[in-house]
């Protein structure tokens, strides 16, 4: 009966989503409020609808009822209770429907929205309901997750292991906050351009309107993608925590064009300026979002991260992209020569820092893009197959990043219209000599000396350095009595902490990812027990063996030690080879020994013998120094990002401007 529920509850927030969007439409055509507030009602009630589908979803998961057919192909009953519920959102139709439930809510929450122009409000709503109801459509129509089996089997066929996993039972939920909280923007762009207002108060204000959204997803989204790597770090047992995988770059393209997004609305907001800019960017993330989806439901990608999907629903997923995307960019088009917000500025000024920043971080993005799509268009063209890896992206990701990371510190201490280059450099001074520091102590202390790896430590310190050189020339350090210097630090905004917080945050991602990449060293031998081996700094000694049994699977355990090379404590981790008797799977838990700001990684593989032993086991150590610092970096940017989001600013700015008329025609 619960299931029908669910089912009847998911084709109610379709209709719902219809009609929201069509009283929205009438609601504006008309300058009717009457009708635009059913369809903000509409909106409350399909959010509400799908909630209690996807609730009924996880019902179905929890009790194990492999009736479902999406039940029985995701879960068992010897599944902990934690990833019974995780794999409502484990599996393509289950992903969609959290997808969807999302896009409700974030719509529903636009509706109740206050502050907003009639007809942008009006516009966005329907906008909104549009793109639920046509991702509403492709859940019910090609990808139902209430679809029945009869006869039920008696037993289901699990969730991939490697699924299996904490981590994972968050990430996803995280990742499609920040995916689709960018449908928003998105809505907030189109019905800007329907709107088609020329006139300078109106970009100030629709900048303000769309930064909320887009902090908020862009944090989201940062946390997600985090997550997952991390996820991949210690699950997958290769040592490594980005390897531009296709499916791992379908998320990180809607967050380059994200992070464009947030600078470009601050220069709308504050000037005016750029809204052409910001409209641009705003219909691009959530059109990377959309063709992440595409890429991972649409089977043109074997990856682990991936759905394993037929390609008649990808087409489909396709024909979404299409008709969404195409028609935003040709409504772009259209109305492009009517977007010259005012704001007039000089190349050296905070504004012109700030396009030059977007464009070093949209040309990433497109060599992302390029990377990606390159092969799939190259194999279904010509059926050639090639592979585009880590070696591309060096040549040009990373070349296009450290310029724009150069850059950036000086970008906060320019004024607004008119900046002082020379100023800024001068306030730079001390971050800029203890940058040198930086690079020359790096180039002493690491061995084997690296001059790039120098150069790279020196990017991380410029950015850490250069958000707190900004902080000091806003509190006015050393300049002012030390009474007023409290003063100061307590009367910023949260909106300035955030972005020395996002800055100082991405810095310490650098020095982790140049240090671990330049620095890492490795080992693999087999071990009988007894023996050891030594990677970098550490010494790994294989104690024991034992078979374990978990609440689904046997478990080959090691228990190791790992001792300092140069004397010290030893610790003991744990790795382990498990077995799934449900689909016949293995898989490898890393034993990871956090020392300090770096990790000694220890993945025990299969049991073999050697001229020295009957039985050994192929053991393989990583050293992975300051891998810490690669997670740690990404969630400072993201609670950067989250006490930007409380700035009273944000949530006042728009009130304000409420004493102008906000009801069209009405």
């Amino acid at each position: 009966m619960i299931i029908e529920f669910g089912a009847f509850a998911l084709v109610l927030a379709f209709a719902l989503a219809l009609l929201q969007t069509g009283l929205s439409i009438a609601g504006r055509l008309r300058s009717s409020p009457v009708l635009t507030g059913a369809g903000q009602g509409a909106a409350l009630a399909s959010a509400l609808a799908n909630a209690l589908a996807f609730g009924a979803l996880i019902f179905a998961f929890a009790v194990s009822d492999f009736s479902v057919a999406n039940v029985a192909s995701n879960s068992h009953t010897d599944k902990p209770m934690l990833y019974k519920v995780a794999a409502a959102w484990g599996s393509h139709e289950g992903s969609l429907v959290l997808w969807c439930m999302v896009m409700t809510l974030f719509g529903a929450i636009l509706a109740r929205a206050r502050g907003l122009p009639f007809g942008l409000k009006a516009c966005a709503v329907a906008t909104q309901g549009g793109l639920s109801a046509l991702f509403l459509a492709f859940a019910l129509f090609t990808s139902n997750p209430f679809a029945r089996l009869d006869p039920a089997p008696f037993q289901g066929q699990s969730l991939n292991p490697l699924l299996q996993d904490p981590a994972l039972a968050i990430h996803p939920p995280l990742l499609y906050l920040g995916y689709v909280g960018f449908s928003v923007t998105f809505s907030l762009a189109v019905a800007a351009l329907i709107e088609g207002r020329p006139n300078s108060t109106f970009w100030p204000a629709w900048g303000r309107w769309v930064r909320p959204w887009a902090l908020a997803s862009w944090a989201f989204l940062t946390v997600g993608i985090t997550l997952g790597s991390f996820w991949a770090y210690y699950e997958l047992g290769w040592g490594g925590w980005w390897f531009w995988d296709p499916v791992e770059n379908a998320s990180f393209m809607p967050w380059l064009a994200g992070t464009a997004l947030l600078h470009s609305a601050v220069v709308t907001e504050r000037r005016g300026a750029l809204s052409g800019w910001t409209v641009f960017l705003a219909l691009l993330a959530f059109t990377f979002s959309m063709l992440g989806a595409f890429l991972v439901r649409s089977g043109v990608l074997t990856s682990v991260h991936a759905f394993a999907v037929d390609p008649e629903r990808g087409l489909m997923l396709l024909a979404i992209l299409g008709v969404t995307a195409g028609a935003a960019f040709a409504l772009f088009a259209w109305r492009a020569p009517q977007l010259k917000g005012g704001g007039l500025f000089a190349p050296v000024s905070r504004e012109g820092a700030l396009v030059l920043n977007n464009l070093f971080l949209t040309a990433a993005a497109a060599t992302v893009l390029l990377g990606t799509l390159y092969p799939l268009i190259l194999e279904a063209a010509t059926s050639q197959t090639i592979s585009v890896g880590p070696p591309y992206f060096a040549l040009t990701f990373t070349p296009l990043m450290i310029v724009a990371f150069l850059i950036l510190p000086a970008g906060p201490l320019l004024a607004w219209k008119r900046g002082d280059l020379t100023g800024a450099m001068q306030r730079l001074a001390v971050a800029a000599g203890l940058t040198l520091v930086a690079a020359l102590a790096s180039w002493f202390a690491f061995e084997p000396k690296k001059a790039m790896a120098a150069a790279g430590i020196a990017v991380g310190a410029w950015l850490i350095l250069g958000a707190l050189a900004e902080v000091v020339e806003r509190v006015r350090l050393f300049r002012v009595s030390f009474p007023e210097v409290m003063r100061r630090i307590r009367a910023l905004p949260l909106g300035a902490w955030g972005m020395t917080l996002a800055h100082a945050g991405l810095g310490v991602f650098v020095l982790g990812a140049v240090v671990e990449v330049s620095f890492k060293a490795e080992n693999a031998a087999p071990l009988a027990i007894g023996q050891e081996i030594s990677a970098g700094n550490w010494t790994v000694r294989l104690d024991d063996v034992q078979i374990v049994e978990g609440p689904n699977y046997l478990a080959e355990q090691g228990r190791l030690t790992v001792t300092p090379r140069d004397g010290g404590l030893s610790r003991e981790v744990v790795s382990e080879r498990r077995f799934f008797p449900t689909g016949g799977q293995t898989t490898t838990e890393v034993g990871l020994d956090f020392r300090g700001l770096d990790d000694v990684y220890v993945v025990m593989g299969e049991r073999r013998s050697t001229p020295e032993a009957a039985q050994a086991w192929t053991v393989r150590v990583y050293d992975n120094p300051w891998a810490r610092l690669i997670f740690l970096g990404p969630a400072i940017m993201a609670l950067g990002g989250v006490l930007s989001l409380f700035d009273r600013r944000l949530r006042v700015g728009v009130a304000a401007r409420r004493a102008a008329p906000v009801v069209e025609g009405a």
